[in-house]
């Protein structure tokens, strides 16, 4: 079975490599810069592709695919496939997602897609299946690229895997956790090695980075997943014993109780204290890692604020770390130029919602 996950665009090369690392599946095709990863692997392992992808999106399984033109090729893809293992008591909604140029909109493949799944089932099985936008029994992503049309079973949800719930303390602006583990697997640390993340916020990148580490699968704080009305996917796991070395400097005193918070509610020894990112040379002696999302000054008043931040942050940090530094930042600009300063870099363009990021690697 082919199946594809999303993931934040320019992060495809680290899903695929989490894929074929955890021997979940083969991957058949990267589309960079699109989010999307596409991979061969078994039906039975549905719940494991939940469970364990960390850098991923969501999992959807495909049920067909071809070329688009108008509305009429979308409605004969769709009627061509068997939809006879959905059971007649549930409910189905078409999720659609359009990107190109074309002559209809999304909902307008919503409205023919959903219209094809009802005449299809109803030639299999002989009844109208129910349709349910608010919380459906099943979810059909229908995926239309330029002509490229994709047909799958989401298996994930409505929400996808980057809602963990074991966040118990919101901060104003969290890192997706999707991304903080990506940049744990980029940066290459291992639970033997110490890691510090000098403005952790409510913890994200230390907490992925130590579920990682013991192996700690998402069901383990969320139990809602699309799969489980059609598999029975039971979350049974047992974690790592692992020592962790992980450490979190925060400057404002609230976010450093709320990541003590969610520490506490997950059962992970972090050490958090509060301090400021660039003088991190003061309170540590060596550092084998630092995983970073520094804040970004978007309102340009703060240009020079940031500026300030990331010269002595990275000074401070080239003084400390043994290994590498990996960060996220919009100011790509302001960051690349004291990075150089100290460090060789590797960089990624990275789509983090509406704003374009850098991701960087310093060696």
């Amino acid at each position: 079975m082919i199946f594809y996950s999303t993931i934040v665009p320019g992060l495809e090369f680290v899903a695929a490599d989490e894929i074929k690392n955890k021997r979940l599946g083969k991957v058949i095709e990267i589309r960079e810069g699109k989010g999307r990863v596409f991979y061969k692997s078994d039906f039975n392992r549905i719940p494991l592709l939940n469970y364990f992808l960390r850098s991923v999106e969501r999992i959807v399984l495909i049920l067909g695919r071809g070329r688009v033109e108008t509305l009429e090729d979308v409605y004969r893809i769709v009627k061509e496939i068997d939809f006879s293992f959905i059971n007649p008591k549930w409910s189905f909604a078409i999720r659609s997602n359009r990107v190109g140029e074309h002559n209809f909109t999304s909902i307008d493949i919503s409205r023919v897609a959903g219209s094809a799944v009802i005449d299809s089932y109803k030639k299999s099985r002989g009844v109208r299946l129910r349709v349910n936008l608010d919380e459906p029994d099943v979810i059909i992503r229908c995926d239309l690229v330029d002509d490229d049309f994709i047909v799958g079973l989401d298996t994930t949800g409505d929400e996808g895997l980057h809602k963990r719930n074991y966040r118990v303390y919101q901060h104003p602006a969290p890192l997706n956790p999707t991304i903080a583990a990506a940049l744990v697997y980029l940066s290459g640390w291992t639970h033997e090695r110490s890691l510090l993340d000098p403005m952790c916020g409510s913890g994200t990148i230390l907490f992925e980075a130590g579920m990682i580490a013991r192996n700690t699968p998402i069901c383990r704080f969320r139990r809602d997943f699309a799969f489980k009305k059609f598999i029975n996917g039971d979350c049974e796991f047992k974690e790592r014993e692992v020592e962790l070395n992980l450490y979190g400097v925060e400057k404002f005193r609230k976010h450093v109780e709320g990541a003590e918070k969610i520490a506490e509610f997950i059962n992970m020894d972090v050490r958090f204290m509060q301090g400021e990112a660039e003088r991190i040379d003061e309170y540590f002696n060596e550092i084998d890692y630092i995983i970073t999302n520094p804040p970004y000054g978007l309102r340009i008043g703060r240009k020079k604020i940031i500026e300030r931040l990331y010269s002595s942050f990275l000074k401070a940090a080239s003084k400390i770390v043994r290994e590498r530094v990996v960060a996220i930042t919009a100011e790509t600009k302001i960051f690349e130029k004291y990075a150089k300063e100290f460090f060789d870099i590797r960089k990624f363009n990275v789509r983090y919602g509406g704003l374009m990021t850098r991701v960087f690697v310093c060696d």
